[in-house]
């Protein structure tokens, strides 16, 4: 059969009728599949995430204000010979060719390299890549897999502290990596029981940063940096230079 078949009120009672359903089986049914219809609406997957949908669970605003990465940004770390090489063939490598990667591509040569150069890892907490965390948050369940996270945790992540969400060549119209992040981040803060936590994501070339905040009675504000063209030696640097800072400052751990 080619053609789909529209189930509406009246195909409904002639299939009753041809199936001899009793009419309390059938609202019964009803019911059920209406409760269930209800319970997928208060699902929300990171993937799925818009602003618009974030705004129906918490009240949420973007807020301008640069200075909030004062601090994180101006993190005194001194590049090593060997960090600073490592950063300029790192571009060298892959100048020509990164704005075509896919998206596997994008993570295994390029980001990949620096995360692990930084080493999120020590008996305390660690890397994170596709685990999922959930929570309930205002009767609406989130849940997602952030493509990379710091956390603690031996076998799945247990206290996040950042986030650096899709590695993607563009905005794809399904999904802003930009509310994918913030989902996970709203996340991060209700299963932490904390008021601020930090993130980022990149999109091709350009990553930026995020920092949530949440205020009195129940409403959180966030804040997005500028952007930093990862092919440009002195953008990289400082990338990098903000991705030590998450690992000294925020984690909350000793090194």
């Amino acid at each position: 059969m080619k053609n789909n078949i529209i189930l509406d009120d009246a195909a409904m009672e002639r299939l009753i009728k041809i199936a001899n359903i009793k009419q309390e089986k059938y609202d019964e049914w009803l019911i059920n599949e209406k409760n269930l219809s209800k319970e997928k609406e208060k699902n929300l997957s990171f993937g799925n995430s818009t602003i618009e949908k974030l705004m129906e669970i918490v009240d949420i605003e973007r807020v301008s204000n640069k200075n909030k990465f004062n601090k994180w940004f101006d993190y005194k770390y001194k590049l090593s010979e060997n960090e600073n090489n490592f950063l300029e063939n790192l571009i060298e490598e892959n100048e020509l060719f990164l704005t075509f990667y896919n998206e596997q591509n994008l993570t295994t040569k390029f980001i990949a390299p620096i995360l692990n150069k930084i080493k999120f890892q020590n008996k305390y907490i660690k890397d994170w890549y596709g685990y999922k965390i959930k929570c309930k948050l205002n009767g609406y369940f989130l849940s997602g897999e952030p493509d990379f996270s710091i956390a603690t945790g031996i076998s799945v992540p247990k206290t996040p502290y950042f986030f650096l969400q899709e590695y993607k060549r563009s905005i794809n119209p399904k999904g802003n990596p930009e509310f994918q992040v913030l989902a996970a981040m709203l996340t991060a803060t209700t299963l932490n029981n904390t008021n601020e936590i930090k993130g980022g994501y990149i999109i091709g070339e350009l990553w930026k940063f995020i920092v949530l905040k949440k205020l009195e009675n129940e409403k959180y504000e966030y804040f997005v940096s500028d952007g930093f063209d990862c092919l440009k030696l002195n953008d990289l640097k400082q990338i990098y230079i903000n991705l030590q800072a998450v690992k000294f400052l925020y984690c909350k751990v000793e090194y």
